[in-house]
């Protein structure tokens, strides 16, 4: 019998899995319903497309911000302490999400409920790993993994069917009782680990930090709006962020005791981890953000019907377990490679899409890449932290859970930025050789327009005009998704897996 059979995992062990996971579903429910209901928020709140982005992506960026305070704050109040408050604040800011009555106090809400839930990801991971020796990691992450994957499922499910029989507001209120279900296991499985460990708390170095991340958010936001370089708005995010990052490196190289430790940083593992959590964050929610305007908007599919297609992303990943364990074990820097390059081709379908596309098409092509996703993210936490030492797993966790959101927020906005971007360029350029009066490009969108010459006929025209050059913009965002994973992949084979071939040699035995 082997060290990673479960039934080697105490019965502590494995209520410590199940709290992680409640907390982690509740992360992701919360994250992702948020993503099918934002084009009702939208008309509710009269934003426009960037405008309502905001609600997601300064939510990352909270996250982002408050996530390097998880291990100082660990130490100082102790995992079972800083993991309850977490929970619970999270949750007493997504039911007050659901009284705000503009866009600006949705923003500022959704901010807070950011830096609440900032440590949950980190510390649940930091706690997994901590719990469970090194034969037993690849099982007990595939199985939280297996809990965890719900989130995407049930995320856009049930935002869509709040959404749509209820109201958007009815989403946020409804995540009151899983909050508080999710406290009981907290309360009895975990610990007061690491509490009485905080060194000195490095408030410069966060500061530094903390104004790179939003400085670095708000140049990527607002460029498009402002003009870039022309703004002086622009400029002074675009200098922040540059003297923030450079700032923080330098004082995180002299300081006593930074913010992270500098030692943290010579393990060539974890190194590339944080280079491969990056793309992972680029990855994670842009399909959710993008499919979802594109299905109402364009194809007039209900919210329900969105979510139901939607969280096929999250039934890949939970297939992806069925291999992903053994796969890990066994060659765990290929598993990595080969579920990137899966993303990538799931990436190339999506941009083989037209204005016509099926609820198939959607289907599979989610589906295809969360299965690739799946299968990237077990192999990538344990070769990231195989060989870092113990006294690093909750800061290690952190920075990874940074890069991982900063990676998400950053590419939601460029994603934004070259929809925008390209969807009125193709505007500019079908409405310069189309016109009521000439159809003689023959481009079968405009048959039904042969006869046109009433206001009626013009405001179809308008509308086709609005779909096919909108379905252009989306498009160049796919080919932009395909772009992360087939950059990353070859890096796989840069880790050093010496570790990972004692847990297979182990598992032979």
């Amino acid at each position: 019998m082997n060290a990673a059979d479960p039934s080697r995992i105490t019965g502590r062990q494995w209520l410590i899995v199940v709290t992680v996971q409640s907390v982690t579903l509740l992360f992701g429910v919360t994250l992702t319903s948020v993503t099918v209901i934002l084009p009702q928020m939208k008309g509710a709140l009269s934003a426009t497309q960037d405008q309502i982005s905001w609600v997601l992506t300064l939510n990352l960026v909270a996250t982002a911000v408050a996530t390097p305070l998880t291990g100082w704050l660990a130490g100082k109040m102790g995992q079972r302490n800083l993991l309850l408050a977490s929970v619970l604040g999270f949750t007493g800011a997504s039911v007050l999400c659901g009284f705000a009555d503009s866009l600006e106090t949705l923003i500022a809400i959704r901010v807070l409920q950011g830096a609440f839930g900032a440590p949950i990801f980190p510390l649940g991971q930091a706690i997994l790993l901590g719990s469970f020796n090194r034969e037993q990691q690849p099982f007990v992450v595939m199985m939280w993994g297996v809990g965890g994957v719900f989130g995407p499922i049930l995320g856009p499910t049930f935002g869509g069917i709040v959404g749509e029989w209820l109201d958007w507001r009815w989403t946020f209120f409804l995540i009151l009782p899983l909050g508080l279900a999710a406290c009981i296991p907290i309360l009895l499985a975990i610990g007061h680990k690491e509490r009485g460990t905080a060194r000195h708390f490095d408030a410069a170095g966060f500061v530094m930090i903390a104004v790179a991340i939003g400085a670095t958010q708000l140049f990527f936001d607002r460029g498009q709006r402002n003009d870039w370089f022309d703004s002086l708005e622009i400029v002074v995010s675009a200098a922040l962020a540059v003297a923030g990052f450079y700032l923080f490196l330098v004082h995180s190289w002299l300081a006593r005791a930074p913010l992270f430790a500098p030692a943290a940083f010579t393990d060539r593992n974890f190194v590339l981890g944080l280079f491969f959590a990056l793309a992972m964050g680029m990855l994670q929610f842009t399909p959710m953000i993008l499919f979802p305007p594109l299905l109402q908007e364009l194809r007039g599919y209900p919210e329900a019907v969105v979510g139901y297609l939607i969280a096929t992303r999250g039934v890949g990943n939970l297939l992806s377990f069925l291999v992903v364990a053994q796969f890990t074990r066994r060659a765990p820097r290929l598993c990595l490679a080969t579920g990137m390059a899966i993303q990538a081709c799931a990436g190339v379908w999506m941009g083989s899409l037209d204005v016509n596309l099926r609820s198939e098409d959607v289907f599979w092509s989610n589906l295809l890449h969360g299965f690739g996703f799946g299968l990237s993210y077990t192999p990538l936490a344990i070769l990231t932290f195989s060989t870092l030492p113990p006294a690093y797993l909750t800061q290690g966790n952190a920075v990874f859970s940074l890069l991982r959101m900063l990676g998400s927020s950053i590419f939601i906005s460029l994603t934004l930025l070259l929809f925008v971007h390209t969807a009125a360029e193709a505007r500019v350029a079908l409405t310069s050789v189309v016109s009521v009066f000439d159809f003689g490009l023959g481009a079968p969108w405009l048959a039904p327009f042969a006869d046109a010459g009433g206001s009626a006929d013009v405001g179809r025209l308008d509308r086709a005009l609005f779909r096919q050059s909108s379905m252009i913009g989306y498009l160049n965002t796919f080919h932009l998704l395909t772009l992360a994973p087939i950059v990353a992949a070859p890096f796989a084979f840069m880790f050093t897996a010496r570790r990972a071939g004692a847990i297979a040699a182990s598992k032979q035995s």
